[in-house]
């Protein structure tokens, strides 16, 4: 019905199984040592981009709200940022990747979207971010990061303020995407314009091992409902 403010998402896996568990496990009990490893695994998803994404980019983690960080104790998609640029540094030396995690700030402190309609996710989010910098971000590319990517209506929200901050482009890179079951066939698909994806590496541990051979969800920028 709209489309997304963002270019294309890229994501590791579909938000199943094992790659649910270890998502629960680093954001829900604070197991800090798994995002080294989840951290690898985003830097495969975002390496889809290479060559297509612009050389140069901001990359900007999802902010929690001040309390819900403080709650957590710890904000995982900056964690998760972290380790993703460290891998990427050694696979694709040439990309110019600088974490800015305090280029976005989140205003209030919203709902947990887990239990909303999408509609009541998009109007959650509405006006959430806001840019700290709007220099810092003016005429730059953007690469969003965060854990799970489900309706969109996050990024899109993120995507939204950055780009009236002046940003040139946004990108979005997940651990685990959602499927979306199609009412009355009983199967799941992906929403996507096309699907990419590869064998879960070696590298992937066990906790993720349960994925789907062909696990890497790719969408460029399409009407999401």
């Amino acid at each position: 019905m709209a489309p997304p403010a963002f270019e294309r998402a890229v994501a590791y896996a579909f938000y199943q199984d094992g790659m649910r568990n270890a998502i629960h496990a680093l954001r829900c009990d604070r197991m800090h040592p798994a995002a080294r490893r989840l951290g690898r695994m985003l830097a495969q998803a975002i390496a889809q981009l290479a060559g297509e994404a612009p050389a140069e980019m901001l990359v900007v983690p999802i902010p929690l709200h001040r309390s819900r960080q403080r709650e957590r104790g710890f904000n995982q998609p900056r964690q998760l940022a972290m380790h993703a640029m460290q891998a990427l540094r050694a696979s694709h030396p040439e990309w110019k990747l600088t974490i800015a995690p305090a280029a976005l700030m989140r205003l209030r402190a919203t709902e947990s979207q887990a239990s909303l309609t999408p509609r009541e996710r998009r109007m959650n989010v509405r006006g959430a971010f806001s840019v700290s910098d709007p220099a810092a971000v003016e005429d730059r590319h953007i690469l969003l990061i965060d854990d799970i990517l489900t309706t969109g209506a996050t990024p899109r929200a993120a995507a939204l303020a950055l780009k009236r901050a002046g940003a040139a482009s946004v990108w979005e890179a997940t651990l685990g995407r959602a499927r979306r079951t199609h009412q009355g066939t009983g199967s799941a698909n992906s929403p996507t314009a096309h699907q990419s994806g590869f064998a879960p590496s070696q590298t992937q541990g066990g906790f993720a091992s349960q994925a789907p051979s062909a696990s890497v969800d790719s969408t460029h920028n399409q009407p999401s409902s």
